[in-house]
């Protein structure tokens, strides 16, 4: 399964207090090679990738498929967030048949520490609440991504799961838009 299935793409831009949550376009091309090139970015994605390989194998309107959102502020791309299914092979589900949204997010080492992640994380959560009610969005992290793990928390996800991928100690989360009675 890819995408998110039959939820139609792109939505209209998505716009919050300080930025909007837009498709790609051929513009934020080199933002997409720094993000992947950058050290600070990629400590805990599995490192930098060359900006000489990525400058020849980046397309023209890079990361245009469903689910990936770019964030704009004041019209330049600082980031990308994104809504995609975990893949069954991965460990850390919550549903027995695997292919859960999970939430993934990048933003320039300039766009950190604003409050930037949350806002685009919680506009991207809220529009997936209104395309697919009731379906639960997963997000892992390194442990060692503090800023991360606080992230996820304050976007209320709750850890049910910490296991080994990658060399390192996974933080598992899940999300639901449905509240909990009792």
């Amino acid at each position: 399964m890819t995408g998110l299935g039959s939820v139609p793409w792109p939505p209209a831009p998505i716009r919050t207090e300080r930025l909007v949550l837009r498709e790609s376009e051929a513009r934020d091309r080199a933002a997409f090679v720094e993000l992947f090139a950058s050290p600070e970015v990629r400590t805990h994605l599995g490192g930098p990738r060359p900006r000489d390989e990525l400058e020849r194998a980046v397309p023209e309107v890079p990361g245009r498929r469903p689910g990936l959102f770019v964030i704009d502020l004041h019209g330049a791309m600082i980031g990308t967030v994104s809504l995609g299914r975990r893949d069954a092979e991965r460990p850390g589900h919550v549903r027995p048949e695997a292919g859960e949204a999970e939430l993934g997010y990048m933003l320039l080492p300039g766009a950190w520490g604003r409050g930037y992640a949350a806002e685009a994380c919680a506009a991207a959560l809220g529009w997936f609440a209104g395309a697919l009610p009731g379906e639960p969005v997963v997000l892992c992290t390194q442990t060692a991504n503090d800023r991360s793990v606080r992230l996820a928390v304050k976007l209320g996800f709750t850890e049910v799961d910490r296991f080994e991928e990658y060399g390192a100690e996974q933080w598992f989360g899940v999300w639901s838009s449905v509240m909990p009675s009792g």
